[in-house]
């Protein structure tokens, strides 16, 4: 049995340990409300911009776009990424880069086939100590972005699929449903198929708005389809933010719970310890005063 030293100073650490993680956990709660606001008000921007798209997309006969099509060969497939620069959130990375790796030993035998966009510390190290080709990274994102800070990654890697380096594009985070539930997913960023489908809905519902714009609606789409599928790394990244503060709000409540767990079990063991101790102090007097008779 350990000291009853020993006891105490594991019951006073633990109790330090428990200041930590409480508020870790308030401040994650603080931020989880701010990225929840932040992913919900960037959302009807891209809305609206997909709406516009679709629009042209359905209201033109000729209008076509090289981001619009599927390429008959893919010969490289490029996952963007969407990691935590720091631990302590749970299975935030772990079941992202777990989803992520199936995804990619299941379409690709060869480095050669695919390539990775990671945002975030913690992918970055994953994919480099197996190297895996990383072909853009970015660190350091603040915890409430903004669209600059992303900028220049998500307009390289669409301009990488423009000029056919990758021949397709995923989006891998962590979707936010609620404070203590999010799920990886998948997100087909490049081609813009998913335009194309939502063209064909819209020419079967009546309340589709009618858009008049000039000039030419291939004119149009080369400007717009850019600043679209970057509009859509940057929803994704809003998005995981969210995902990342509510995984870590969670995973501090569950490390104070249980560092409250470890301090009354600790307490009672000093207790006894305590106890045993007093007894047999007192036994020990006894038996002194009898041997003095």
């Amino acid at each position: 049995m350990s000291s009853l030293k020993e006891i105490k100073t594991r019951i006073g650490s633990t109790k330090k340990t428990k200041q930590i993680t409480k508020a870790m956990e308030m401040v994650s709660a603080a931020k989880l409300n701010k990225a929840q606001a932040n992913a919900e008000a960037f959302q009807p921007y891209t809305d609206k911009i997909r709406e516009v798209v679709t629009s042209i997309a359905m209201g033109s006969e000729t209008a076509s776009h090289p981001m619009l099509e599927d390429r008959e060969e893919v010969r490289r497939t490029g996952y963007i990424v969407i990691t935590s620069d720091r631990g302590l959130c749970g299975a935030y990375n772990s079941g992202l880069l777990r989803e992520t790796m199936k995804r990619i030993n299941e379409r690709h035998s060869s480095p050669d086939e695919y390539g990775l966009i990671v945002m975030g510390r913690v992918g970055m190290e994953f994919f480099q100590k197996r190297d895996m080709p990383v072909m853009q990274e970015i660190t350091a994102v603040p915890d409430q972005p903004e669209y600059n800070d992303i900028k220049k990654l998500a307009s390289t890697t669409v301009k990488m699929f423009e000029d056919e380096i990758f021949d397709e594009v995923y989006i891998h985070y962590n979707h936010f449903i609620s404070a203590i539930s999010q799920r990886v997913t998948e997100t087909k960023l490049l081609p813009l198929t998913a335009v194309q489908g939502d063209a064909e809905a819209a020419e079967e519902s009546p309340e589709t708005l009618d858009y008049i714009y000039e000039p030419s609606a291939d004119v149009i789409l080369e400007q717009l389809l850019p600043h679209y599928a970057e509009s859509l790394i940057f929803g994704a990244l809003l998005d995981g933010k969210a995902s990342e503060f509510g995984a870590r709000m969670s995973a501090m409540r569950s490390a104070t719970d249980n560092a409250d767990s470890m301090i009354d079990d600790l307490t009672l063991s000093y207790n006894r310890a305590r106890q045993a101790e007093i007894t047999q102090e007192i036994n020990e007097i006894v038996g002194g005063a009898k041997a003095q008779q």
